[in-house]
């Protein structure tokens, strides 16, 4: 895994065609802080995390993790990331505990991990089942579990709270405080005022792809 300090973004422009989803942002994000990205829908929020998690490349700009830039050393700063999007991004034929068992000998953590993970997420009653068969909030346990399974230097979380009920909310943020705690860059999109409140060490906000102050 890949240390670094901080992200920085300087002019980050997306174009889909003729729409500009991004206008220039600019943004710093540091170790040990939670950063809350704030703005109505459109505003260009899953956008910009699409981009920290090199899944998607500005049209301009540049982004770099430390020293390291981030489209040149992509591949190296990968496994130095963890994400929950929208989408739970597990194999639906796979119980939860076989996502978890995967993705740890992807990154080289050991199982005893796991079963921590599914303490703490209170997800080993079900994690048996195949994932095709889970509620939304069930899968949206799962994933959790699975973007902080390695201990990523980033961890992006987009809308995180989706689907769960006020006791996992809970574990949710118990989870990102300790992230935080071992010095974790955390970014986090979501429209719950609540969670921004318990969680927010920083506010950033966009607006049609661009930066106001928060």
């Amino acid at each position: 895994m890949i240390d670094f300090a901080d992200v920085s973004a300087q002019g980050l422009v997306k174009m889909f065609g003729p729409t500009r989803a991004l206008s220039g942002v600019d943004a710093r994000f540091e170790a040990g802080h939670i950063t809350v990205i704030e703005g109505p829908n459109g505003a260009g929020k899953s956008t910009l995390l699409d981009i920290l998690s090199l899944l998607s490349r500005p049209t301009r700009g540049s982004l770099r993790f430390g020293k390291l830039d981030a489209w040149r050393d992509r591949e190296q700063l990968r496994g130095s990331l963890g994400v929950l999007a929208h989408a739970a991004m597990l194999y639906p034929d796979l119980s939860g505990r076989e996502n978890l068992e995967l993705f740890a000998r992807m990154y080289g953590v050991g199982g005893k991990h796991i079963d921590e993970l599914g303490e703490r997420f209170e997800a080993t009653g079900f994690w048996q089942r195949p994932t095709r068969t889970y509620s939304r909030g069930q899968l949206q346990r799962i994933a959790l579990a699975r973007a902080i399974l390695h201990a990523p230097r980033l961890l992006l979380l987009d809308e995180p709270s989706t689907g769960l009920d006020v006791r996992a909310t809970e574990r949710l943020v118990e989870a990102v405080q300790s992230e935080r705690a071992r010095g974790a860059i955390v970014v986090m999109v979501t429209h719950d005022p609540l969670l921004t409140e318990k969680l927010a060490d920083r506010r950033f906000r966009l607006n049609r792809g661009r930066t106001e102050q928060a």
